[in-house]
């Protein structure tokens, strides 16, 4: 079990480099595709878009068990809302490399009977509902943390501390800016759930396109994969910034 979890942070790692060169190419071609000049070099980036596409492909079995293993890890989780959210994304994540292995079999000739907009569509399905749970899941994250800074600020208010020296620089918990200065806060002093955060609403924009729900274009698209692979990439190097399953 361990060799096959070292496999899969292996294939984690390149697939997150590869991913954040596909996405760079894609917002670089976007961004210089009308420049009349220019066409010989947006041909080549998306050569190269579509190489790192196929590359990724091919490490969809490691991160395919990557996500089966921290599937059953997080059916471990104590609190009921984490471990439904995560065990959820990860099945989810891992039907979704399946889609995407099928697809990719088709693309080089050894399944070529498939229905293939049926297994994409699928595929982005899959990867939609595992970022919508990961999604719910930091926002229990957030929830939990807000009630607890709520609490805080309400005790000190009836101890009449000097409010000066309060932790939350003295906000309410009343109103919308109050709100957001205080999702602000609890943000700034929890990076990992903001790093998180960020990551999962970037990854949103390519199944929100693609299966119709919020049109937008290669640019936003291409803009949001570089900055959750880079997020990605940050993660891995640094762990400790990665929110804890």
């Amino acid at each position: 079990m361990e060799g096959f979890v070292e496999f899969a942070n292996r294939s984690q790692g390149r697939d997150q480099l590869f991913r954040a060169t596909q996405y760079t190419c894609m917002l670089l071609s976007y961004l210089i595709e009308r420049k009349a000049d220019k066409e010989k070099l947006v041909m080549k980036l998306k050569q190269l878009e579509s190489s790192m596409s196929s590359g990724r492909k091919m490490l969809r079995l490691g991160n395919m068990v990557h996500a089966l293993v921290a599937a059953r890890r997080t059916t471990q989780l104590p609190d009921v809302v984490p471990r439904f959210c995560l065990t959820a994304s990860n099945l989810t994540r891992a039907l979704y490399f399946v889609c995407d292995a099928v697809l990719w079999l088709n693309s080089i000739g050894l399944q070529p009977d498939i229905d293939k907009p049926k297994w994409r569509n699928w595929a982005t399905k899959c990867y939609y509902i595992s970022l919508l749970m990961n999604l719910g899941r930091d926002w229990y994250e957030i929830s939990w943390r807000l009630e607890q800074a709520i609490q805080e600020e309400k005790i000190k208010e009836n101890s009449c501390w000097d409010k000066h020296n309060q932790k939350l620089n003295g906000v309410k918990s009343d109103g919308v800016r109050g709100f957001l200065l205080l999702l602000f806060q609890i943000l700034k002093k929890n990076p990992p759930l903001l790093l998180d955060l960020v990551k999962n609403l970037c990854d949103l924009s390519g199944p929100l396109d693609t299966l119709g729900i919020y049109k937008t274009n290669p640019g936003v698209i291409g803009f949001c994969g570089v900055l959750s692979s880079l997020v990605g990439i940050l993660t891995l190097a640094s762990p400790h910034l990665k929110l804890k399953q």
